[in-house]
């Protein structure tokens, strides 16, 4: 009688800490989505502009954070970005039409498709990205540094990679 009692027991508590594990680990997913996600929720981050820093004039989005390019993806292709790559360096996504601000060129600004269907923000054919490191407007943490097989590249406003 005890050792069933002792059974269900501990049945229940097994399910309830896989449970537990479940939710932690969906939570855990939806804040990196939503992480990633960030870089498109509003309209002023969907607009690319252009400031000065000690690499010379640099596209930023709306919010002054440092947009980066990938060697390894080909100008005019799609991203080669994903997984543990995405992780460590977020899309910056499109949502509605991306704009040029100040001192970018709008017929540089498009967009290309990622494997999901949704659309990454590009400059002169380049799928643009934030590095996570880069916590505050204007830092430049990860500038010319060879990862996940190419080099991450900030973006000078006439499309040219900073080198």
């Amino acid at each position: 009688m005890v050792s069933k009692v002792f059974n269900r027991l501990t049945s229940r508590l097994l399910v309830l800490g896989m449970l537990a594990l479940v939710a932690v680990a969906a939570s855990s997913s939806a804040a990196a989505r939503a992480g990633q996600q960030d870089a498109g929720d509003t309209h002023a981050s969907s607009t690319l502009t252009v400031r000065n820093t000690r690499y010379g004039r640099i596209l930023l989005d709306g919010r002054g954070r440092a947009l980066y390019a990938f060697t390894r993806d080909r100008r005019g292709g799609r991203s080669r970005c994903y997984g543990a790559c995405a992780k460590k360096w977020p899309v910056y996504f499109a949502k509605g039409r991306p704009l040029a601000g100040t001192g970018a060129r709008q017929s540089l600004v498009g967009t290309t498709l990622r494997q999901d269907g949704r659309r990454q923000i590009t400059y002169n054919g380049r799928p643009l990205y934030f590095y996570v490191g880069d916590k505050s407007p204007g830092q430049i943490l990860c500038q010319n540094v060879n990862e996940f097989g190419g080099t991450w590249l900030v973006v000078h406003p006439n499309g040219q990679l900073v080198r």
